[in-house]
């Protein structure tokens, strides 16, 4: 497989795996071009190679420094701005669990505390909802406490082991 073969390969799937990150596929194909660039790249750079319009790509830079996945950076002598990744695939893990916890699991926990603690009005659907709710939370909410502590850390024995574990 010539170079540019196993690029546009790699930027196609990465860009179909973005839904399970729970970002959007022109997101993930942009942080995925981005990854794998030897320099910072403009708009019309990321434009160009992946044959989108400059309002999808803006929207979607955008989208990606709100997840503090891309950044601009400074390049001298150019008046255009430029765009990098983090190109450390274990920080990079961290970013994006971080940010899926805030925008995804954090909220549903706050759902399954505010269903859970319904009146009890004696019936035995109403004891029934509130057990498996707060059953639920309680899983939710460790869960998640549990992925925090390990993208907090930095590669040590403990991440290293679970890694090991999950392979």
């Amino acid at each position: 497989m010539e170079y540019l073969e196993a690029k546009e390969k790699f930027i196609s799937t990465w860009g179909s795996l973005g839904s399970l990150w729970g970002i959007n596929k022109a997101m993930a194909q942009i942080q995925a071009l981005l990854f794998i660039a030897t320099k910072p790249l403009s708009m019309e750079d990321i434009m160009e190679e992946l044959k989108i319009s400059r309002g999808n790509t803006s929207m979607n830079l955008r989208q990606l420094m709100d997840w503090g996945i891309v950044t601009k950076v400074l390049v001298s002598g150019e008046r255009k701005e430029f765009f990098t990744t983090e190109k450390d695939v274990q920080e990079l893990a961290r970013i994006v669990a971080k940010e899926r916890s805030r925008r995804e699991i954090r909220p549903v926990i706050k759902v399954l505390e505010d269903v859970s603690s319904i009146k009890n009005d004696g019936t035995e659907k109403s004891k029934e909802l509130i057990k498996q709710t707060k059953a639920l939370h309680q899983l939710t909410l460790d869960l998640d406490t549990l992925m925090n502590k390990m993208v907090n850390q930095k590669q040590n024995w403990l991440t290293k082991s679970v890694f090991k574990l999950m392979k």
